[in-house]
């Protein structure tokens, strides 16, 4: 039990490492001027599948915060023009919109796992929806903050609409796509590794 409790803390620090590094370099977001793609769902995903929801609750913070720095532009990755203008406008919202939608992803995939997978422990059919399903809490949480909060801030969010549509479009689908890609294989292996 010991063994596990330590393996289970390695893997934990293991997935914050990943993310920090991801977040807070250009490896983990891809920016496109107006906003910025990121993978850094998937080390969430893996580890709320992996080593549970409170685990993920964990490693969505983890991620919140890298957004968060990254909009305020204390990381190596440039903020995007659409956070920036809202940080400019109101920090605290700025703030709410970087840590909710990533605290609500190791939710999302904890419950969409556990329905699909109908009770059982590991079942490698059910990690492609559940990866999906978080990938776009991510995108359709943040997205529509940043819409909701354009709107209260008096910003111009008619001028946005189109924009954050269309990221959420190609973007949102790209994610989702890669998360399920990446999730099921990693996940599968790290169960094997926990087995053993």
């Amino acid at each position: 039990m010991k063994k596990k409790a330590v393996l289970n803390m390695v893997l934990a620090a293991l997935f914050v490492a990943l993310i920090l590094v991801l977040g807070m370099t250009p490896l983990g977001l891809i920016p496109l001027g107006f906003i910025n793609v990121t993978i850094l769902c998937v080390p969430v995903i893996v580890g709320t599948i992996v080593l549970g929801r409170s685990t993920g609750m964990i490693l969505g913070a983890c991620f919140g915060l890298t957004s968060a720095l990254s909009a305020f532009g204390l990381s190596l990755t440039p903020p995007s023009a659409l956070a920036s203008a809202l940080v400019a406008q109101s920090p605290l919202l700025a703030i709410c919109m970087c840590f909710l939608p990533r605290l609500m992803v190791p939710v999302v995939t904890h419950v969409v796992y556990r329905l699909v997978a109908r009770g059982k422990e590991r079942d490698a059919k059910a990690l492609p929806f559940a990866a999906v399903a978080g990938s776009l809490t991510n995108t359709v949480l943040y997205l529509g903050m940043m819409l909701l909060f354009y709107y209260l801030c008096g910003l111009d969010s008619a001028a946005v609409l189109t924009i954050i549509g269309g990221t959420g479009l190609i973007a949102g689908g790209s994610e989702a796509a890669v998360a399920a890609i990446i999730v099921t294989p990693v996940a599968v292996a790290l169960w094997k590794v926990k087995r053993q």
